[in-house]
């Protein structure tokens, strides 16, 4: 297949990528703004004859026409995505996830393409520490911050323009990814950076906020297997029952790396901080065949962690500006 892949430079669009490209043998287009979070270097060894990049903004529907106009199927990463900067300035937000997500749909369907949208477990708002229950694909929305609240905006137009005008369309709902790649920004890779910089990791709260984690790798094999055998109009959670707090996961992370499990801070948490989030993978499982590569969490994590200490030079020039964001804030 040949493959539009927005975002394609970020975290998660960068290892689907690698796997559209490496394991099912597709021709890849990158369309990126190349914001603060993305690199293009996540896609340095790439070959040259299968990925083409392009720089622009999703929201650009001239340019962006062409490129949907000669692929077989849109995947759209793209989106702003993390939780404190939706909380310091929306209006990205909502620009990026709610307006691109709509200029794409309308290019879709005036070419007829496939489409695939990636959104967020976050959507659903979260759950009680102590429940059992988790997440399924008929979970009311509830989301709770401006990040999440565009995401579900998002996933709302994609329902709506399949149901009115039949686009070739799925969802899947990811829980929260880890793995290589992964903006320092981020609570995995935070933690990491900094007991390689030698300072002590940084905890929101108690620490009892419970993430269900997944490695980016199963992520994409999900995605690759909905665009294979997915049916049109569903929506499909992806989730490897990664259930931990995020105090269990810096612990693991110090441990792993040579360091007592309590050379950790708490800091002041975060305004609305979710409690729980749990995936119901049964249906993406049953119905796709689709199974993880690493149902066990610490396997991920070594792996993540040695991918770190192996490529400072991707990650070393976001680090200090991260932190400074971060100390100005009290975390």
């Amino acid at each position: 297949m040949r493959l539009l892949v927005t975002g394609g430079a970020g975290f998660i669009g960068s290892n689907f990528v690698h796997q559209a490209v490496g394991r099912a043998g597709h021709t890849v287009t990158v369309v990126d703004k190349l914001t603060y979070a993305a690199n293009r270097e996540s896609l340095a060894d790439l070959p040259e004859d299968r990925v083409r990049f392009v720089e622009a903004d999703i929201c650009d529907r001239h340019l962006v026409d062409l490129l949907v106009a000669e692929c077989d199927a849109v995947v759209h990463f793209a989106a702003e995505s993390h939780n404190d900067n939706s909380i310091d300035d929306p209006e990205v937000f909502v620009t990026t996830n709610v307006v691109g997500t709509f200029c794409l749909l309308e290019l879709v369907r005036r070419y007829h393409k496939r489409f695939h949208h990636i959104s967020t477990d976050e959507v659903y708002g979260d759950l009680e520490l102590d429940s059992p229950i988790r997440f399924t694909p008929q979970t009311p929305y509830k989301p709770s911050s401006p990040y999440s609240a565009s995401k579900a905006a998002s996933d709302m137009l994609v329902r709506a323009w399949t149901r009115t005008y039949g686009l070739k369309a799925t969802i899947s709902n990811c829980s929260n990814n880890y793995g290589p790649r992964q903006h320092v920004e981020k609570f995995i890779p935070r933690q990491i950076t900094n007991i390689l910089d030698g300072q002590r990791p940084r905890l929101y709260g108690t620490g009892l906020n419970t993430r269900d984690w997944i490695h980016v790798d199963d992520h994409n094999s999900a995605v690759l297997a909905i665009l294979q055998r997915g049916r049109v109009g569903e929506t499909y959670l992806v989730g490897a029952d990664g259930e931990l707090t995020n105090r269990q996961v810096i612990e693991m992370i110090l441990v792993e790396m040579g360091r007592s499990p309590d050379e950790y801070d708490l800091v002041r948490d975060r305004p609305g901080h979710d409690l729980r989030y749990a995936i119901d993978a049964s249906k993406t499982r049953n119905e796709l065949g689709w199974v993880p590569a690493y149902p066990d969490f610490s396997v991920g994590l070594r792996a993540t962690i040695d991918w770190y200490r192996q490529n400072e030079s991707w990650w070393r020039p976001q680090k200090a500006a991260t932190e400074t964001k971060y100390r100005a804030n009290g975390q």
